[in-house]
């Protein structure tokens, strides 16, 4: 079995939509090695023996738990487990760091205090700090002596995040800020010792501060009473004339954007990756249950209904671990060849993650609305008892909810992906008109009718995603023909093309995977990989014809529309498949092992 450290970088970000990517140099969690096994059941121990028992309690908001918790699990090290070491962290790379923090999405609020403090409360610093804000900050935040949260959002500013009205004016001796203003959401608030501030200064320039959260000024608003997540500290934070020194300005005098939006990369990619392991817990949970629940004398697992159920979790579930694994060697591969070119570490990881803000704006989405589709069929699983809080999936339920709104709600995340690549191919960095223009002459060409290599198992799937491909560039490549710059003015449209794309990026990665595992395994092991892999893509192509027609239909009429409509039918075809026989295999692959085993 391949490792990272032997492949090369496959893919530029976005580039999947236009170039084919290799099973070999597709990373794969199965490629996880025993020392990152290692820490990732220490990382499962502490969630399983720590927090799970006391989640009534975390719930609760018992005074000193989570900042507690966060102390041990700081002793384990996985505080600061992707600080570098000449900082007080671990310094482990990023597949391991992923490897963390998917178990970590079975932590439910404490889970949200670890991801604000390790993610958006230390990387801002780890990123664009000074070295003496580095050495002055990073070993507490390793250590667990100093903990972190962000302060971002308004109430007037959410979505729009430089529309902010906190305001920083300088003070007469140049050795001061004065800011006041107002935060809400803010995670962590409760127990923060340093807060990562972002004002405008002088009503303008978007800067980013580092604060001490016990500064003179600062007062909180009472805990938000949440729908889900109830064990996370989320309070309004006031800013009252709070005085700051000069030399705590992070990053650069108005390009606060750029921290804030480069961190988000990071932060979404993260929150998938959250969601994926949620997701699993689930899945295992809603098994274990369907298992044990009797009627009509048998298991409820015996029935097809239920069945049906527990494998349509597995099916997304796959496709959004194979999503994920995939994205962690893009960006691992990316860093590691930048560092090798001279560039530092952590410059490295800043700009791998911006190279795949694509691929991880993709993540965020995907991952959070299967967990979100997962919990819901877990609570249908369990019927009258889903609806009580004395069984998991209730908290559950909640929980997973505000994974769909924080890091950029789905539908701007939606809108990133596609904004991005566009203005990725307007800067010459992706080529997507070529392989566009390509598809519309296609289209008024005589339909390739030729059979796959029969000889090769996955010669059609493959064809099939090429094809997708070429749907997802014509109603883009027609979109951006027709509305030009004010393409971001059709949301509907853009959501659509949207869709689209995370659609064939999952089924890429989880063909990948599967044609990486029986390369490794053999086509008779990975029988039910298969099954994952083919049910998806069969289903997964449906949606993605559907959503291209509700897009074209929206800007074109007569001849054009129906030459377009052909388009995506032909484009979208998939040989029949089974579904329903591939997901009884599956489920019964899930009853017997009596959790999600893929």
């Amino acid at each position: 079995m391949s490792t990272l450290t032997e492949k090369k970088v496959d893919l530029k970000g976005g580039e999947f939509l236009v170039k084919e990517s290799s099973p070999a140099n597709t990373y794969i969690r199965e490629e996880i090695t025993e020392e990152q096994k290692m820490i990732a059941q220490s990382t499962a121990d502490f969630i399983a023996t720590r927090v799970l028992t006391n989640l009534k309690q975390i719930d609760k908001q018992e005074p000193g738990l989570v900042v507690g918790l966060l102390h041990e699990i700081a002793d384990l090290g996985l505080l600061g487990a992707a600080v570098p070491e000449e900082y007080g962290g671990m310094g482990v790379d990023f597949a391991t760091d992923t490897y963390i923090n998917e178990e970590m999405g079975c932590g439910h609020s404490f889970a949200a205090a670890f991801a604000a403090h390790t993610g958006i409360g230390t990387l801002p610093i780890l990123y664009f700090g000074t070295e003496e804000q580095k050495k002055k900050y990073l070993p507490g935040l390793s250590n667990g002596s100093i903990k972190a949260s962000y302060c971002l959002t308004e109430p007037g500013s959410g979505s729009d995040a430089l529309g902010a009205k906190t305001k920083a004016v300088l003070t007469e001796d140049g050795k001061h800020y004065i800011i006041n203003g107002q935060k809400m959401w803010i995670t962590n608030a409760g127990f923060a010792d340093l807060f990562t501030v972002f004002a405008k200064i002088d009503g303008e320039k978007f800067t980013g501060f580092l604060i001490d959260a016990k500064a003179e000024g600062i007062s909180l608003g009472a805990e938000e009473d949440k729908l889900g997540i109830k064990g996370s500290s989320t309070r309004q934070v006031f800013f009252n004339n709070v005085k700051v020194p000069v030399e705590n300005i992070l990053g650069e005098i108005g390009k606060g954007h750029k921290i804030a939006f480069n961190v988000l990369n990071i932060g979404r990619y993260k929150l998938g990756v959250l969601a994926l392991g949620g997701s699993k817990e689930t899945c295992s949970t809603a098994v274990k249950y369907a298992n044990e629940r009797i009627q009509f004398n048998v298991p409820i697992s015996s029935f097809g209904a239920i069945k049906h159920k527990l494998a349509e979790m597995a099916v997304k579930i796959y496709a959004v671990d194979a999503s994920v694994y995939r994205t962690a060697g893009l960006i691992h591969d990316y860093i590691e060849t930048a560092t090798a070119a001279g560039t530092d570490k952590v410059q490295a990881k800043l700009l791998a993650a911006e190279e795949f803000s694509v691929e991880c704006a993709i993540l965020k989405v995907f991952g959070s609305e299967v967990a979100d589709y997962t919990v819901d069929e877990a609570v249908q699983v369990f019927g009258g008892t889903g609806f009580s809080e004395e069984y998991p999936v209730a908290r559950a339920y909640r929980d997973s909810r505000i994974n769909r709104i924080f890091e950029g709600t789905n539908e701007i995340n939606r809108l990133l992906s596609v904004g991005m690549l566009v203005k990725k191919a307007m800067k010459g960095e992706l080529d997507l008109f070529t392989p566009a223009m390509a598809v519309q002459k296609e289209l008024m060409s005589v339909p390739d009718f030729s059979t796959p290599d029969s000889e090769d198992t996955f010669a059609a799937d493959r064809k099939a995603l090429q094809n997708a491909k070429k749907a997802i560039l014509m109603v883009a490549g027609a979109a951006v023909q027709k509305f030009m710059q004010n393409l971001d003015k059709e949301q509907e449209i853009m959501m659509n093309i949207a869709d689209m794309l995370i659609e064939l990026f999952a089924c890429e990665s989880a063909l990948l995977k599967t044609e990486k595992l029986v390369s490794i395994q053999g086509e008779t092991a990975c029988a039910l990989q298969i099954d994952l892999t083919r049910t998806y893509i069969s289903d997964a192509l449906e949606r993605i014809n559907l959503s291209g027609k509700h897009a074209v239909t929206a800007f074109n009429d007569g001849d054009m529309l129906r030459i377009m409509l052909m388009g995506i039918k032909r484009f979208t075809k998939y040989d029949a498949f089974n579904t329903i026989a591939a997901r009884r295999r599956i489920a019964d692959k899930l009853i017997a092992e009596n959790q999600f085993c893929f």
